[in-house]
């Protein structure tokens, strides 16, 4: 068996293959999953990787050793499961490793409805079952099926957000030779855009760039097709395509929280007053204009297992975090980078001016990005920063998640990983020059023992 402890993270399963995670993992996954749920069906969908297929079927048989009917969605992202769970209302599995590199794979589980299971909400005890050996089922196993459900999903983002009647539009898509090479297509279909593909051959080897469009290197295509295309809007997403990174007509990138303040707006002007979640990472302009539309800002931690609790909690109509996961009430309060996408086209589409000046308004302060250091002692190097700004006066902090600092014109967080020996920092400030100096005396006091940056 390999190393549970290795391979179980906070949200999901994931792991090497198959020196790691292989198909005996995923087959009891699968039966300790139905039985932690007491599900009579189960949904599953993979993603293009080699191993992705074979780790799907198993899991299906381990589920359906244990009672439950399995209907195998065949190719998907991770948002046509929370789709598929949401409108079927049955538990779903996924199998991808999203943007991890190609050697690996994973298991992404929700119960039914798209809730999410995490460490705290049913991984720990999946975990202790496949660590101890998922008891034998008494009875009869459950049938084996297939579903074809992109038609649908695709359908079902459609009505949520209307972009049949918006001007044409000229997009490039990179999909990194991930899902939304295959879910895109049939999603834009029917829709006044030419469409500019970059990579949309299903390849889990990432032949092209990593597909992880968080790393500024990875959008670096992206930005010279929009550029050479003389295209209105750039799109990319990750491996599974629930992420969605943005570029304008100019090839600048956009910020997820610019994202997130746009969609918000949106939302709210459909539904007054209503609840917006955002992690403490987002740019202060997001609560300001959240107020300023008349809905109520919500703070929460980092990581989609707090975004949806508190969505759930107060519900919210949308939620949205600095790494470009954007969740919507809606959508079984669930994320879909897709879904995202829709409604900036929607924004463009439905106004004369390019992107970048639609934008303009929600872009207000200088922004530093995520900041890796790599450090020997998390919270000793975090308690001596917060020493040194503690008894600043003006100066207020905060530990909902690592520690938050804020001025009158600046913020900073500094939050250890959770996975590696690194804390991570983002700074924000009134202007480059205020955000710089922050950025550069935090990380002198971070890295002042001979720490490395990443």
């Amino acid at each position: 068996m390999s190393d549970l402890n290795k391979i179980f993270k906070a949200y999901d399963v994931r792991g090497i293959v198959p020196d790691e995670l292989d198909e005996s993992v995923a087959e009891a996954v699968g039966a300790a999953f139905v039985r932690l749920t007491g599900t009579k069906s189960i949904v599953t969908l993979h993603d293009m990787r080699p191993s992705s297929a074979p780790l799907a079927e198993a899991l299906g048989r381990g589920a359906a050793s244990q009672g439950a009917d399995v209907i195998h969605g065949g190719l998907g992202s991770t948002d046509m499961v929370y789709y598929a769970s949401g409108f079927l209302d049955i538990p779903g599995a996924m199998i991808t490793a999203s943007h991890n590199p190609a050697k690996y794979n994973g298991i992404k589980l929700c119960k039914s409805g798209a809730k999410p299971v995490g460490i705290e909400t049913g991984l720990a005890e999946i975990k202790q079952m496949v660590a101890d050996g998922v008891p034998a089922y008494d009875g009869e196993p459950g049938t084996v099926s297939t579903r074809e459900l992109l038609p649908g999903y695709a359908e079902y983002l459609k009505k949520l957000v209307d972009i049949s009647d918006i001007r044409p539009l000229k997009v490039v898509v990179d999909a990194g030779n991930g899902m939304a090479g295959y879910t895109v297509p049939v999603v834009f279909e029917g829709l006044p855009i030419t469409t500019v593909p970059l990579y949309f051959e299903l390849d889990g080897s990432f032949p092209n760039h990593e597909a992880n469009p968080i790393d500024p290197q990875n959008l670096r295509d992206l930005q010279k097709a929009v550029k050479e295309h003389r295209a209105d809007i750039g799109l990319a997403f990750d491996g599974d395509a629930d992420r969605c990174f943005v570029v304008d007509e100019r090839g600048e990138v956009v910020s997820p929280s610019v994202l997130t303040a746009l969609i918000a707006t949106r939302e709210l002007a459909r539904e007054p007053g209503a609840t917006v979640i955002h992690n403490l990472i987002t740019s202060r302009a997001v609560p300001e204009i959240v107020s300023e539309h008349g809905g109520a800002p919500v703070r929460t931690r980092v990581g989609h297992s707090f975004i949806k609790a508190k969505m759930a909690e107060t519900k919210a109509i949308f939620g949205g975090e600095h790494s470009g996961h954007f969740y919507f009430r809606d959508f079984w309060f669930a994320d879909s980078g897709m879904l995202a996408a829709l409604h900036t086209l929607a924004a463009l589409g439905h106004d004369d001016r390019p992107l970048s000046a639609i934008l303009a308004d929600f872009s207000r302060y200088a922004a530093s990005g995520e900041i890796n250091s790599e450090v020997g002692d998390q919270a000793a190097t975090t308690q001596r920063v917060k020493e040194v700004y503690v008894s600043q006066p003006g100066v207020t902090t905060d530990e909902l998640d690592g520690l938050t600092v804020l001025g009158d014109t600046w913020w900073f967080n500094l939050r250890p990983s959770n996975t590696e020996p690194l804390l991570r920092l983002n700074v924000e400030a009134a202007d480059e020059v205020e955000m710089a100096a922050i950025r550069d005396e935090v990380l002198g006091l971070v890295r002042g023992t001979g720490s490395r940056s990443e």
